[in-house]
């Protein structure tokens, strides 16, 4: 006979990712608790306009979207919990998950944590993000036809991304601080050959600039000869890597050589009935769309999960 347990799913993190598999679960039946540690919605809360989402095809803003995926998960009453998850516990057939104010338990988890893109750390990148600043081509490159942007970064994303800006911006200024590029050579030749590509060799983002609502231009430094000077711009892209939101596992689960979580078709991770969903996990395109089927199916199998034990 199963063992109680105050939850028969417990689901970490607020994104579309979590709030999907809530919405799942709670329509399952089963007793599920979302955590998250500050209100939900997570990145796509500070995404400006999204276009790309099947269903809305005037496009709407993040806050709408996460409102109305939030509103719906109410509605099947998930319970929504706004705490931090300190660690979690998976010695026993019943997971232990710690919180900031207690620790309760349940039978599965789903780990819907998200990646945090790294930032350069420079004047005008906070204010401006969602603004102009943006870390994602795919979801904002379409708002930059026959405009001049920035990239910054040397790595197969950046390349990646620059390229794919080429297809809407009529100028594409990469920005790269050493004299050679990280990327793969076939992604090398593609932006040699992009007559829309400029490399800008051995200089690196010193500030964004611009006026109350959006980007006129940014500082950029030789790191070899000192010299400055502003290059005129309407946005300005980041890709200097992302880091996922995991340092509460402890070790629990398997990640990869960049600290994704690894995952199986189930969406299940090396730990039996521990499943993960959306950014957090090793993927090769990192969307809402991706996300929400995700969670789709963590939920799924964490119900199937459950069914088998009991």
């Amino acid at each position: 006979m199963m063992k109680n347990a105050d939850f028969d799913l417990v689901v970490i993190g607020g994104g579309p990712a979590a709030l999907t598999a809530g919405l799942y679960a709670a329509r399952a039946m089963l007793n599920v608790l979302l955590v998250e540690k500050a209100a939900p919605g997570g990145q796509v809360n500070t995404t400006d306009w999204i276009e790309n989402y099947p269903g809305f095809p005037q496009g709407l803003s993040g806050a709408d979207l996460i409102q109305n995926i939030t509103q719906q998960a109410k509605r099947f009453d998930v319970n929504i919990e706004i705490n931090e998850v300190i660690s979690i516990d998976c010695s026993e057939n019943i997971k232990k998950v710690r919180l900031a104010d207690r620790t309760i338990t349940t039978h599965t988890i789903i780990i819907a944590t998200g990646a945090s893109p790294r930032k350069l750390g420079i004047p005008g990148e906070d204010r401006f993000y969602g603004k102009g600043v943006s870390f994602c081509a795919t979801c904002d490159g379409p708002f930059y036809k026959d405009r001049v942007v920035a990239a910054v970064g040397g790595g197969n994303t950046a390349l990646q991304e620059s390229l794919f800006l080429t297809k809407f911006a009529r100028k594409v200024y990469l920005i790269h601080r050493r004299s050679e590029l990280r990327a793969t050579k076939i992604l090398q030749e593609r932006a040699f050959a992009n007559d829309r590509i400029e490399i800008i060799w051995d200089s690196v983002a010193t500030s964004i600039n611009g006026g109350l609502t959006n980007i006129e231009n940014i500082t950029i430094k030789n790191v070899k000869t000192g010299d400055t000077k502003d290059l005129v711009v309407d946005g300005c892209f980041i890709w200097v890597g992302i880091h996922p939101n995991t340092k509460f596992l402890g070790g629990w689960v398997e990640l990869d050589e960049s600290g994704f979580v690894i995952v199986d078709s189930n969406m299940e991770t090396s730990l039996p009935g521990v499943f993960a969903a959306g950014d957090v996990r090793n993927t090769p395109l990192r969307q809402i769309a991706t996300a929400v089927g995700d969670a789709a199916i963590a939920a799924f199998s964490a119900e199937n999960y459950i069914a088998n034990i009991k």
